[in-house]
């Protein structure tokens, strides 16, 4: 499966960084080439999720998990993999879901960040696999200098979960207030 998955994962990278360059230019332009590109950034994203999960899932039987899990790498892979297949899916969602308000006012530059994160996430997630195959690259190098070595179990302290879920809940609550407040003065 290995040969499978190596060839797999280059579809949604390609498609992922292509979808940035395309919210990129969304959001510094307002031109016909801008909206024509947008117009399929919807389809881009959805074909890049349905081969970002064909990629994972291929991924998971390239070796055992009792195998792949033993590995702080391989975990950080996989953990790195799930955030970045849940970040797009969510940038889809966003984009989906708000239409073409999302390209007005702060909207779009909350559009531009998001997409440099997600290839970030992206990044990550190729430069741990490649490590997986010895394949080695300066963006772990880069990581290092941020805190965080590649080749030590990534976690998520039970504080810090809890932290994102009330965050979460916040800026969900904030966000139904902000649409019925702006939706009742748009009457």
């Amino acid at each position: 499966m290995a040969p499978y998955h190596v060839l797999m994962v280059h579809f949604p990278i390609a498609l992922w960084i292509t979808a940035t360059l395309a919210i990129l230019l969304r959001a510094f332009s307002g031109g016909a080439l801008a909206h024509a590109v947008d117009r399929a950034l919807v389809p881009l994203l959805s074909v890049s999720l349905v081969f970002g999960i064909i990629a994972f899932a291929l991924g998971l039987l390239v070796w055992p998990w009792e195998t792949i899990s033993a590995s702080a790498l391989g975990r950080n892979h996989i953990l790195a993999a799930s955030w970045t297949i849940t970040y797009w899916a969510m940038v889809l969602v966003v984009r989906w879901r708000r239409g073409e308000a999302v390209w007005n006012g702060l909207s779009r530059w909350i559009m531009a960040g998001f997409a440099l994160v997600g290839s970030a996430l992206l990044g990550i997630t190729g430069t741990l696999g490649g490590h997986l195959v010895g394949i080695y690259t300066e963006v772990s190098v880069a990581l290092r200098m941020l805190g965080w070595d590649v080749y030590t179990t990534y976690y998520v302290p039970n504080m810090t979960l809890a932290a994102i879920l009330v965050v979460s809940v916040l800026l969900l609550g904030l966000g139904e207030w902000a649409r019925r407040t702006f939706y009742h003065h748009a009457k």
